[in-house]
């Protein structure tokens, strides 16, 4: 009996992973569907827009390089979001860390010289996640010994991060042999090499390498366990003993770390100097790669890439037709609302039709959970160990 039930939750976690990609793969689809009538109302042709942000996306290896130039900083924001989601936080703060963790690394750059390459840019990094991690820790101590909410606090302080740096690079930190508002050029040491000849750097495999690490923290380690209980559950997690407050604070400095680096990578990889308003919204964007990637690290890797391709196409027919790229945000957004939709209410429908597959293919074991998921979806927790792994 235990053998048989061992093949169907076999057959179930398959079928759960088939139904999530098909439907994800649908939920993209119908978001270039109200794409296209949006650029058909808009006098634009949606056949050739869609080529043109094919090419720029992904046409050319060179289009492949750019999408993950720009998958980059998203990814960070995304991981920064998921990581503090896993413990039942909400850090929407990403956006004021990036820009504080760009500030912090490049003082370490400009104020630090003379270090060789192989100690300047590691310690550039480890500023620009110190910045990012003392960010959204005022937010997680706020929440932790007054009662306040990370929500809000993260929203205000992305705008005195924001501020901050333009006062910055207008005053302390600007570049004394220029006029615009931004720092003196990052030297050698702290940039970031390039691949492949190209503008993507290596601040792509820096993001994967994390985003891999993240996956293994929480799903392989003791801490990870704490975390997700914590998530899940803080009342039983402090009748089991682990500390809450304090798991809640490391999270949330872990996750604005995170957030901090990116921004740092940002300027070290790209733009090569701190300047006012460098981030068009990437901790905001990351938000929906959250979502889009399931609050999965591995995940967030394919949501930042596809949010990167749009980006990329977008400024690549904006270039050869003059159409917006705003147009672009419409396919966004309905993948965001049609991902929410899945989460919130599509749930019951979904435990059924994996209930019921899951039962066919592995040969019906245990029909009596699966009328119990038909009768009561809520009730079968059994059925439901995807959900409860997120």
């Amino acid at each position: 009996m235990s053998e048989a039930r061992s093949v169907n939750e076999k057959a179930e976690r398959w079928v759960k992973a088939v139904v999530e990609v098909l439907f994800y793969a649908g939920a993209v689809l119908v978001a270039l569907l109200a794409g296209g009538l949006v650029m058909a109302a808009a006098g634009v042709s949606p056949l050739e827009a869609y080529r043109l942000i094919w090419d720029g996306a992904a046409g050319d290896a060179n289009s492949v390089k750019e999408t993950l130039v720009k998958a980059t900083p998203l990814l960070f924001a995304g991981l920064c979001y998921t990581f503090a989601y896993r413990s039942g936080l909400f850090n929407i703060g990403a956006e004021g860390q990036i820009y504080i963790g760009a500030m912090t690394g490049t003082m370490a750059a400009l104020y630090v010289p003379g270090l060789p390459g192989f100690a300047h840019l590691p310690l550039c990094i480890a500023a620009g996640a110190a910045g990012g991690a003392v960010w959204a820790g005022i937010a997680g101590a706020l929440k932790i010994f007054k009662g306040a909410s990370e929500i809000i606090n993260t929203i205000m302080l992305n705008y005195m991060g924001i501020y901050l740096v333009s006062y910055m690079v207008t005053g302390p930190m600007k570049d004394p042999s220029g006029t615009l508002p931004q720092s003196a050029r990052l030297p050698e040491s702290a940039l970031l090499a390039k691949l492949l000849d190209s503008r993507l750097h290596y601040g792509f495999v820096l993001a994967v390498a994390l985003a891999v690490i993240l996956y293994i923290v929480l799903n392989r380690t003791v801490w990870g366990y704490e975390i997700r209980s914590v998530g899940f559950n803080k009342q039983a997690t402090k009748v089991m003993g682990i500390p809450v407050s304090r798991n809640m604070l490391l999270v949330m400095m872990v996750s604005g770390a995170i957030a901090g680096i990116g921004g740092y990578v940002e300027i070290a990889g790209v733009q090569n100097r701190l300047f006012q308003n460098f981030s068009p919204g990437y901790g905001y964007d990351g938000i929906a790669v959250a979502l889009v990637g399931g609050a999965h690290p591995l995940g967030n890797i394919g949501s930042a890439i596809l949010f990167g391709g749009l980006r990329s196409g977008a400024n690549a027919m904006q270039r050869m037709t003059g159409t917006s790229t705003s147009l672009v945000y419409v396919i966004q957004a309905t993948i965001i609302v049609l991902v929410v939709c899945n989460r919130y209410w599509f749930g019951g429908w979904k435990r059924r039709l994996i209930a019921s597959l899951a039962a066919r293919f592995g040969g019906d074991s245990h029909p009596e959970e699966l009328k119990a998921v038909q009768a009561a979806p809520e009730t079968a927790l059994s059925l439901n160990k995807g959900e409860g792994s997120r």
